[in-house]
């Protein structure tokens, strides 16, 4: 820390015993284990308490081997019966009492993940934000940041008509409904703008309202940011005669960018641009529906400090290992350095040994700190769409279906955002009858997913996200591309469908050359 200040040392804050985000001195493993045995004992008389034996089990000295040889595995489909027992109202079953609030987390409206939020957990969550903002206070110094106002957008959030009074939405809406009695005095938009369902309507709605406003600090998702900015520096050319080109022209005392949700590193370069201040600071944070897990602390260290005591017991599955019929799983005193694991977490909201999606790779060890190196399954997900490959595939089908089009390989990808253009989806595609009209082709891509991934639908509506891109290449071209890349070609090799980094599209552009030809969707 830049000021001096111990970075263990405790602060008293007022309800909140607070410990800088290096936690304190002592061990990992213990600050887990205690974590661990506190939930245990809270959920001893839930029925899954009563099942696996709760009570017993936080009783045990060698606590995680024991909980670990007791309670298997869990994926949602696990958990996905008592989970709508759960939201039907019915009490202690994964967690005490009653649940009310669900995240819904990625996947298609119709089939999503829907998870259970505790309120233990929102007030857990909500101490998260607080240390946020403490451990940027105590790396800077910076007091200005609290005396202007901090511009948020929070999800949209709804009472589930399924389930009359429950809530539900996604994890930074619910959490709002939550927010420290400080947010409300420091936040630039009023309840009615927070939860305005239509998105579009909301962004200019924003835009109106903080043109005005001394903003010092935004939190939000980057994809949304970079939509957002541009309608502020419009609207505010359209009413001013003094023109601007960039957000710190508007908002010359802005400080402060936290970014989740979407990983920043995807959109830093132009979310710079945009603001145009040399002295802005950017922060990482990492959650999902099932919890806040981490967040950066240092501003030119971009990997984040895990937090261990914020509800979320985590295990850790190396990435190799995770479809093995045994994976091991290791604490967090036993973790190494790059190495690439999948979190399994054990929530105060009553996942148990619940095996997240995500991967990570520590890049420190003392303290523990990660990056996220991506998901466990075949999606794309850099920019907030989080669309699946059996969405691709079905797009696919019915595109080639509606354009009397046959195909032979494919592979996907993002294209990153420039200055000039949104990230879009590249579709590199080798036909082996190509489509009587390409335009109607690329239309049925983008309406497919539109109807049926609501990431993706939100992102075109709101324009944070550019119509798909058809790229086709001659007959061959992946074949010999998997002959360049692979060390020997049989029935097994397969060209990876989807993927987030631009290796296997240029390598295939490569072997294409001139002969590759890219297609936009007329009129864009």
């Amino acid at each position: 820390m830049n000021n001096g200040t111990d970075p263990y040392k405790a602060l008293k804050v007022p309800g909140l015993l607070y410990t800088l985000p290096s936690h304190n001195r002592q061990p990992p493993g213990r600050i887990q284990q205690r974590l661990l045995r506190r939930l245990l004992r809270r959920a001893s008389n839930t029925e899954w308490g009563r099942q696996f034996g709760f009570e017993s089990l936080a009783g045990r000295p060698e606590l995680v081997r024991a909980y670990q040889d007791r309670v298997p595995l869990c994926s949602y489909d696990t958990l996905r019966e008592d989970i709508n027992q759960v939201r039907a109202g019915c009490s202690d079953i994964l967690w005490p009492g009653k649940t009310q609030h669900f995240a819904v987390s990625s996947g298609t409206t119709s089939a999503g993940k829907i998870i259970p939020v505790s309120q233990d957990m929102l007030r857990m969550n909500r101490r998260f934000t607080l240390e946020i903002a403490l451990s940027y206070f105590f790396n800077t110094g910076n007091i200005r940041l609290f005396t202007g106002k901090h511009l948020a957008l929070p999800g949209y959030i709804e009472e589930d008509s399924a389930y009359p009074g429950t809530i539900i939405g996604e994890v930074s809406g619910l959490q709002s409904l939550f927010a420290p009695k400080l947010y409300g005095l420091l936040q630039a938009l009023p309840t009615a703008i927070i939860r305005e369902p239509d998105w579009d309507r909301k962004l200019h709605a924003i835009a109106e309202r903080a043109i005005g406003l001394d903003v010092r600090l935004v939190a939000m998702a980057p994809s949304w940011a970079v939509v957002l900015f541009q309608i502020m520096i419009d609207r505010y050319n359209a009413q001013h005669e003094r023109k601007v080109s960039t957000i710190g022209e508007i908002w010359p005392n802005l400080q402060l960018y936290i970014s989740g949700g979407v990983a920043l590193s995807s959109y830093r370069t132009l979310l710079e641009q945009q603001i145009g201040r040399s002295d802005m600071d950017f922060l990482e944070v990492y959650g999902a529906s099932e919890g806040f897990f981490s967040l950066q602390t240092m501003l030119g260290d971009t990997s984040m400090l895990l937090h261990l005591n914020n509800g979320v017991f985590f295990e850790f599955i190396r990435l190799h290992e995770l479809h093995a019929p045994q994976p091991t799983r290791y604490a967090i005193e036993e973790v190494e350095f790059n190495e690439r694991y999948v979190p399994v977490l054990t929530t105060c909201s009553g996942l148990w040994a619940y095996v997240l999606g995500d991967v990570i790779r520590f890049t420190h060890l003392s303290p523990h700190k990660i990056v996220v190196a991506g998901r466990t399954s075949d999606m794309l997900d850099l920019y907030g769409e989080a669309v699946f490959g059996e969405e691709v595939q079905q797009s696919m089908t019915e595109a080639c279906s509606a354009a009397s089009a046959h195909l032979r390989e494919y592979h996907v990808t993002t294209r990153a955002p420039d200055a000039d253009r949104m990230p879009a989806m590249e579709w590199l595609i080798e036909f082996d009858q190509p489509p009587l009209d390409p335009q109607h082709f690329i239309r049925t891509l983008d309406s497919h997913l539109i109807r049926t991934n609501r990431h993706y639908a939100i992102r075109r509506e709101a324009r944070a996200f550019a119509p798909p891109e058809l790229i086709t290449v001659p007959v061959g071209t992946f074949h010999d591309w998997l002959r360049r890349t692979r060390s020997a070609v049989g029935s097994q090799s397969k060209v990876p469908r989807l993927s987030e980094i631009a290796t296997v599209r240029d390598g295939i552009l490569s072997v294409a050359g001139e002969q590759a030809c890219r297609i936009p969707l007329n009129g864009h």
